[in-house]
């Protein structure tokens, strides 16, 4: 039994890791996506790359950050305090 929980730990933290590098490198891919578009098909220069790449990695970033504070949390936490009094 305990070889199974061990085998659904390293599955539960592979998945935890992709998940990680989707958020890093999704946002990223999409805005050189939307910049080749706009140079493709607008006209735009390709001076329009450099601010999309880092739209696109600071974007990525904030998001791989966001998971990862939100994967640390322990599960046993309150949730916090709405900011209203109504229950």
């Amino acid at each position: 039994m305990k070889k199974v929980q061990g085998l659904h730990r390293a599955l539960e933290y592979l998945v935890w890791v992709g998940q990680l590098g989707l958020n890093l490198i999704t946002p990223l891919l999409l805005c050189l996506w939307g910049c080749w578009w706009l140079t493709a098909r607008m006209g735009v220069g390709l001076w329009v790359y450099l601010p999309g790449f880092i739209l696109g990695l600071g974007s990525g970033f904030t998001n791989a950050w966001r998971f990862y504070k939100m994967s640390i949390r322990d599960k046993g936490d309150p949730p916090p305090p709405a900011f209203n009094r109504h229950r």
